[in-house]
């Protein structure tokens, strides 16, 4: 029967020393990323597994969590960061902050420095097309936030819900001519699932269903609102609140009140500007702290099962 190889023998067979090994195990920002290569290069070939007195010094706490957002200016993630950073801080734990801008390379970039620095855990906002295994590293101790994922616990928002209950809100009205506003597809939430509740919802109800898809910006919004509107329609939906300031004022310019308007976020703003407008509470603050919380169980025991999350929403009306 072979003997487990150390440490000892993990350093002699890399060319380095024994703290040099267990800096690596310890993720130990310490040292180079070429030491650091061919120590791991090793322990990989050699499927080394650490003493518990190792794995026992891995486990030493650094009371910082890692949180990588999707994009600072956005309402929504700030509102959510808000939450998680008050769970996070009644806890007595320091967030590194960070912002992938959309950006599968610098959400790597950071995943990899917050690993040398040997974060406690990850809170990652995901976004379409990122690749959520790059957490694996942090399993079990990450929590995505804002989309659904089969393996890390997550909190996601009731994109379905939230168009439903627009929907049904202007349906109950007795308003049958009910257009929508989305964005691209590609994006899985905001743009797709969101454009799939309105489908649905005119299916079921047998509705003619018109939808208009453009950037998500205000601009955008205001110069797709003739694109989408016609002398039939009675209420338009947006797929966030950003389209619908677009578009409700575009409609002001147009003298065309008869429209109602419906979004999805409940902005200040679009409360602000046009308090005749609904729109739904997606629950971004109380999403981020259910996420800290989440995150903050895991590192408190150990997980027996992973945990997925829906944050309920409700609508807001004038």
């Amino acid at each position: 029967m072979t003997k487990p190889l150390t440490i000892l023998d993990i350093a002699r067979l890399a060319g380095v020393g024994k703290s040099t090994v267990s800096r690596v195990l310890n993720n130990d920002a310490r040292v180079k990323d070429s030491t650091r290569a061919k120590v791991q290069a090793v322990i990989d070939q050699h499927d080394f597994l650490p003493s518990k007195s190792a794995r026992a010094m891995r486990a030493q706490r650094s009371g910082v969590v890692g949180v990588i957002v999707a994009k600072l200016s956005s309402n929504s993630e700030n509102t959510a960061l808000t939450g998680l950073l008050n769970t996070l801080y009644a806890r007595g734990y320091d967030a590194a902050i960070m912002e992938t801008q959309f950006s599968q390379q610098k959400a790597q970039a950071h995943l990899d420095v917050l690993k040398r620095r040997n974060v406690d855990g990850i809170i990652f906002f995901g976004f379409s097309g990122c690749d959520l295994s790059a957490l694996a590293p942090f399993a079990p101790h990450c929590v995505v936030l804002a989309i659904d994922s089969n393996d890390y616990a997550s909190v996601s928002y009731d994109n379905q819900g939230a168009v439903t209950q627009v929907m049904a809100h202007f349906y109950a009205q007795g308003l049958r001519y009910i257009h929508f506003l989305g964005i691209d597809e590609h994006d899985e939430t905001t743009g797709r699932a969101r454009a799939h509740a309105y489908h649905s919802f005119c299916d079921r109800h047998q509705l003619p269903a018109r939808l208009h898809r453009c950037e998500m910006s205000l601009h955008a919004a205001y110069k797709a609102t003739d694109s989408l509107i016609d002398s039939q329609t009675q209420a338009v939906v947006c797929a966030s609140d950003t389209l619908a300031l677009g578009v409700a004022k575009r409609l002001q310019t147009l003298g065309r009140e008869d429209i109602a308007i419906g979004g999805i976020g409940n902005h200040d703003m679009l409360r602000f500007m046009f308090p005749r407008a609904v729109s739904v509470e997606l629950g971004y603050h109380q999403a981020g702290q259910h996420a800290a919380e989440l995150l903050l169980k895991q590192l408190d025991e150990t997980p027996t099962e992973i945990t997925h999350w829906t944050q309920p929403c409700h609508l807001v009306v004038p």
